[in-house]
């Protein structure tokens, strides 16, 4: 589960760890967990136990049978690097991602330090794209943090983008998704935090992927910024609607 992923910027999504912890202020309105919730209240055996971090082996070689190549998140119902799941768990995965490589992999984390300390024992090869999240400026360190690991490619998601993210330097990093927060208790964002994050990667040459502006009917908000859509990855910075070949 599942195959195939209605979040803009991939293609799938790979579950083989669900649940997590909260951490920061992006984590108090957590789709993750709603869904878990929701998924566990239906009956689906995998979240048997909620929201509690939960380890998945009968999912782990799951893309290695998915023979097109395609953009795969990597635990949207769950944070890799969370202190529950062993270290050996992790460089499993990272093993099964190395072994599926016609695939790109895409990591997102707020957990950047245990990132950072795990980073030298992991087999990092081209196809895993690794990523942090920052909700505002206070959490600028874990762009820092991802600059000194070993992966390739390198991504930030502002998304929840709940403050302005001031002196935002993008030397390193090699793609960034912005967004707003969507669901039931959305906190606004402002159009001048997005565009002045907008005009940095600009400026740097890094692509720019705007997921949407949120709020409680995300569908009514939309995605456009200033009258277009930015849907810009690595690979692939083109005009309005462009998308990389494996999405």
């Amino acid at each position: 589960m599942a195959q195939y992923s209605s979040i803009e910027w991939t293609g799938a999504t790979w579950n083989p760890l669900t649940g997590c912890s909260k951490l920061s202020a992006g984590c108090k309105n957590c789709y993750a967990e709603r869904m878990a919730k929701r998924l566990q209240a239906m009956g689906n055996p995998n979240y048997a136990q909620g929201f509690q971090p939960s380890i998945h082996e009968h999912l782990f070689e799951m893309p290695l049978k998915w023979k097109r190549p395609r953009m795969v998140f990597v635990n949207s119902m769950s944070d890799l690097f969370l202190d529950e799941f062993p270290d050996e768990v992790i460089k499993r995965l990272f093993n099964v991602m190395r072994r599926a490589h016609w695939h790109i992999f895409q990591i997102l984390t707020k957990r950047s330090e245990r990132l950072l300390r795990m980073s030298e024992q992991l087999n990092w090869t081209p196809n895993i794209w690794m990523g942090v999240t920052v909700e505002g400026g206070d959490y600028k360190f874990r762009i820092d943090d991802l600059r000194k690991t070993s992966a390739s490619t390198k991504f930030l998601s502002m998304e929840p983008l709940l403050g302005p993210v001031a002196n935002l330097v993008l030397t390193g990093i090699d793609w960034l998704i912005a967004g707003g927060e969507s669901g039931p208790d959305a906190r606004p964002m402002q159009q001048e935090w997005v565009i002045s994050i907008r005009n940095v990667c600009v400026t740097s040459g890094v692509p720019f992927f705007f997921k949407q502006w949120g709020g409680v009917n995300k569908k009514r908000t939309g995605r456009y910024l200033e009258g277009r859509l930015w849907e810009e990855v690595p690979g692939h910075v083109g005009p309005s609607g462009s998308r990389h070949s494996l999405f």
